[in-house]
């Protein structure tokens, strides 16, 4: 049976003379009884509720897969994690963003001053286990009364120097210990997360930003081909060969397009100056890159989902707070057992201040003592309980946050998947659209049919062109989404020589 551990108490000194034999047995009795006692209560210990059943179960391929993997293939083992993936769009400008942000982004400066203070508390609570030394120099004067009556002043300079230990028994430091460095683990994974989450915000931000400069570069062009149609049925109403409503169907329709200009201005302006802020700095213009017709959504190769366990920072934040939940459970629970101390003084002292600099007259004391609770009015048990229901929510908590990594992987592989499928519609709906628009300008000019076909056939062929920039635009922020769902980028692994 492991020896108990023991906190406060000092054992006296013997008196000298025929009685130090005597009061060395008192003392071994004494302690033996404290050392039984210790045993006794070391069965006294807080009762602990066992830990829910897990129900977390690992689903074994994706609904829909993407990549080399697409033909239900797995990916060859677990690849490692790229943590700047955002190069893989090959645009200076975004690069020049996110490398911005990751800098000086305050929510991220946040978290990494968090990291530091859970650092700090790691080094506070390893300091438990460790021996504490202290100094302590108290001069006195003091004016008191003797046996008889008569008044007199007394000096004393004392120094000492005193040292004290908790033996860790039964480990509660080691476990206080472990639960602040997994808590500082886990506010490390908790930094690691939202440095992710601010890449795949301000990455998607720039692509949307280029997006909308590609819508209004699509507006101002069909403005002026709207003021074109406006011009020719404009002309064609004055010398009688349309009616009124032709060119009124034309000047309506320039103003349509001529409205769609300062929207996407005033969408393409609030885009930027959130980016400025993300980036941590004042509202301004936004410097850009790769036009958003030559940006490609970089290929994501198909893993396992079992892989996301080992990529995704908030899993590994949520399994740490496990680890740290169930180290203060132990270290709560461990309250109720004895505890040892040993304590340590070594000083000097002197009624004079020359005797006390040349010849002071050397005084120590060494201690050892047993501390146990005898009644505690159920405190430990209950705060071993709360600590034992935060051990569950953790548990409850990571098995959440695995779930929903499988959720936003499955969503984000899915929106790939589908959008996909709406590219190649959309193309063909706009070669549709534009074929359409030829016949119905060529049968206007040649008088075989109205303006109003035309402008229909105009209608038509911008919706689809608007849908097209938007699916793109889609397009790659899914990639960025799922770069985030994933955990990261991945990094290509070293061809064989030979190959």
């Amino acid at each position: 049976m492991i020896a108990p551990r023991t906190s406060r108490a000092a054992s006296t000194v013997p008196p000298a003379g025929p009685q130090r034999p005597r009061a060395e047995g008192d003392a071994l009795r004494t302690g033996t009884a404290a050392v039984v006692m210790a045993f006794l209560l070391a069965g006294c210990a807080a009762k602990v509720a066992a830990p829910p059943q897990a129900t977390l179960a690992v689903p074994a391929q994706w609904r829909n897969a993407v990549g080399p993997g697409a033909n239900g293939a797995a990916a060859d083992g677990a690849q490692q994690v790229e943590q700047q993936w955002w190069l893989a769009f090959n645009d200076s400008a975004l690069t020049a963003l996110v490398t911005a942000a990751l800098e000086h982004n305050g929510d991220l400066r946040v978290a990494r001053a968090r990291v530091a203070d859970f650092h700090a508390r790691v080094a506070a609570a390893h300091a438990g286990q460790l021996p504490s030394l202290s100094v302590n120099a108290a001069p006195a004067r003091a004016r008191t009364l003797a046996y008889n009556g008569v008044p007199y002043i007394t000096n004393l300079f004392v120094a000492e120097l005193q040292a004290s230990y908790e033996v860790d028994l039964w480990g509660r430091l080691a476990s206080a210990t472990e639960a602040a460095a997994a808590s500082y683990r886990a506010e490390q994974a908790n930094a690691d997360a939202a440095a992710l989450s601010i890449a795949a915000t301000v990455a998607n931000a720039y692509l949307n930003l280029r997006g909308l400069d590609a819508q209004l570069e699509l507006a101002i062009a069909t403005l002026k081909l709207r003021e074109e149609s406006r011009r020719l049925a404009k002309q064609q109403f004055e010398v009688g060969y349309t009616s009124q409503l032709e060119w009124l169907q034309a000047q309506a329709e320039y103003e349509t397009a001529a409205e769609q200009i300062p929207q996407l201005q005033r969408q393409i302006f609030e885009t930027e100056n959130a980016l400025s802020f993300l980036t941590g700095g004042n509202p301004g213009p936004i410097a850009r890159g790769t036009p958003l017709a030559e940006l490609v959504p970089p290929p994501v190769p198909a893993g396992l989902p079992s892989e996301l366990l080992r990529r995704r920072p908030d899993i590994a934040r949520a399994e740490q707070s496990v680890i740290a939940a169930n180290a203060s459970l132990q270290a709560t629970r461990d309250q109720l057992l004895p505890s040892f101390r040993l304590t340590a003084t070594d000083g000097i002292q002197s009624t004079d201040f020359s005797n006390f600099l040349h010849s002071p007259i050397n005084l120590w004391r060494f201690g050892a003592g047993i501390t146990a609770p005898l009644f505690e009015g159920g405190r430990v048990q209950a705060q071993t309980d709360s600590a034992a229901a935060q051990r569950d929510q953790a548990i409850f908590a990571y098995e959440s946050t695995v779930r929903n990594a499988f959720a936003e992987a499955e969503n984000g592989i899915g929106a790939i998947y589908r959008l996909r499928e709406q590219v190649v519609t959309n193309d063909a709906r706009r070669e549709t659209a534009a074929e359409t628009l030829r016949i119905a300008r060529n049968r206007y000019r040649n008088g075989y049919a109205s303006y109003l076909e035309e402008l229909d056939a105009q209608r038509t062929l911008y919706n689809a062109d608007v849908a097209r920039l938007q699916l793109r635009t889609r397009l790659l922020t899914a990639s960025v989404d799922l770069y985030r769902a994933l955990g990261g980028g991945w990094q290509q692994a070293n061809p064989s020589p030979g190959r």
